[in-house]
């Protein structure tokens, strides 16, 4: 029983230390590929905005032959956009065959703040990385760039599997360590 408490004391402060090292990089990693999914989006939507700010046609944006994203299947970007009361002008992106519509607080958000970058699920299943930008100037209203989470949603999961293995073997790698050693003084003394 003094063994396992001379083990315990010295491992349980580098098991601490171990699960602080690998959650940190765990968040660290998943943060990273969390925002750089929303490059593109950025971009598109802040370029779009400042076009329709500039009076430019709507339909410039988004001509009405263009196909239509499917936000269930397609990883492509799409821009849709709404005007100030959030109802959709054009769409690039369908959802069941119609134009989907985020939270009403995302506009009144977005309204207030003049970007909103958000995860939104607008069925079950689908989720996409979107970016919402005010108009400011022009008729006004909202543009959203957004795209399909899917990818970046395995490798999140791939990274979740890598970390916690990695955590495990090196508890029990430590473990097996200092039992080692811990067993070499007693058998000393």
């Amino acid at each position: 029983m003094k063994k396992i408490s001379y083990i315990l004391k010295y491992w349980l402060p580098l098991a601490a230390a171990l699960t602080g090292v690998f959650a940190f990089i765990y968040l660290t990693v998943q943060q990273d590929m969390r925002m750089g999914l929303n490059d593109p989006q950025i971009q598109m939507a802040e370029d779009a905005a400042s076009a329709l700010a500039s009076n430019q046609p709507v339909d410039s944006l988004i001509p009405a032959d263009a196909p239509r994203v499917d936000m269930a299947k397609s990883l492509a970007p799409f821009l849709i956009i709404y005007d100030s009361s959030g109802s959709p002008l054009v769409s690039g992106a369908v959802l069941n065959g119609q134009t989907p519509i985020p939270p009403a607080g995302v506009f009144d958000y977005t309204r207030q703040n003049n970007e909103d970058r958000v995860s939104w699920q607008p069925a079950p299943g689908v989720r996409s990385a979107a970016v919402v930008v005010a108009v400011n100037g022009g008729r006004g209203g909202f543009v959203l760039a957004g795209r399909n989470m899917r990818e970046v949603e395995i490798r999140e999961s791939q990274l979740t599997n890598t970390v916690a293995l990695g955590w495990i073997a090196s508890l029990v790698v430590t473990l097996v360590i200092v039992a080692f050693f811990e067993f070499l003084r007693f058998t000393r003394t």
